[in-house]
């Protein structure tokens, strides 16, 4: 309005050049500090978004100094300039964003392939990556861990007796109590129908001990299905000290655990060395095979 817009097609033009370098020096830092997906893809994005503001900034500074008709400003900060720079880095965020999608999709089938899909819960294979490294790694610093291998009781008659429907609430819900009984740091994984396997880093046996009991305790409390009654949960527990931190071995020891554990009434802890059966609050002793 000061700039009589009337006849000068640059009325305003010392604003918008302000606003231009300063919105694009915000998206600069808001691109620089957002939680990195790809690294280098945000950068690029920074980067470009840098060389705007820095453009349209001095833009503004030989705008203020000599005017749109400055030969400088006409020289080299000309609207056909401003369009050839903006071509450029368009391309440059064009491909990012292409980057940054594939990206995206990539991590998101990564973790469609390393989970369970009913429980969200790490599934076997990714399981046993993690938890061969994280062993290794604890043994390598001089700390021990203790692998918990749980296996839902009876579980069979609950499907046959309610239905699957039942059956997978009861795997979600015993899901649920394993991953509020742990770390963040501890992984647990589905390792096979109504089998679980949980690695607590760090942990003694003892400390599997009371987890199991823990998780046994949120199960019980858990909301059911109208008439359903979840069933009891066995456990079989090892430290990496009694088996050379062999993560192959330590899984072996905890299923002979829970066998055991089956073969005492179910509903109860065993300890793979030495062979000792915690139960769980509550248990009911039931006799028969594993299952």
């Amino acid at each position: 309005m000061l700039e009589n817009p009337a006849s000068n097609e640059w009325s305003g033009g010392a604003v918008y050049l302000a606003m231009m370098a300063l919105g694009m020096g915000l998206a600069t830092r808001e691109l620089w500090l957002v939680k990195p997906i790809g690294s280098w893809v945000n950068r690029s994005l920074s980067l470009a978004a840098g060389v705007l503001a820095a453009y349209f900034l001095c833009r503004w500074v030989v705008y203020l100094a000599e005017g749109p008709d400055g030969p400088v400003f006409r020289t080299f900060f000309s609207p056909t300039v401003t369009s050839v720079l903006t071509l450029m880095l368009l391309v440059t965020v064009s491909y990012s964003m292409t980057a940054l999608s594939n990206e995206q999709l990539i991590n998101a089938l990564s973790e469609r392939a390393n989970r369970d899909g009913l429980t969200g819960l790490l599934n076997r294979r990714a399981f046993m990556e993690l938890a061969s490294r994280e062993v290794r790694r604890l043994d390598s610093g001089g700390s021990a861990s203790t692998l918990v291998m749980a296996d839902l009781d009876q579980f069979k008659t609950l499907n046959d007796t309610y239905g699957h429907t039942a059956g997978d609430a009861a795997i979600q819900a015993f899901s649920a109590a394993c991953t509020g009984s742990v770390r963040t740091i501890d992984l647990v994984g589905r390792y096979g129908g109504e089998e679980f396997v949980i690695l607590l880093s760090g942990a003694e046996q003892e400390t599997g001990q009371i987890v199991a009991a823990e998780i046994s305790r949120v199960l019980a409390t858990a909301p059911t299905p109208p008439g359903v009654v979840f069933p009891t949960v066995s456990y079989g527990v090892v430290a990496s000290t009694d088996t050379g931190a062999d993560l192959a071995l330590m899984i072996e020891a905890a299923d002979a655990a829970l066998y055991e554990a089956k073969a005492q009434g179910r509903n109860r802890v065993v300890t793979a060395n030495p062979a000792k059966a915690v139960k769980s609050p509550g248990a009911k002793s039931v006799r028969g095979p594993r299952s």
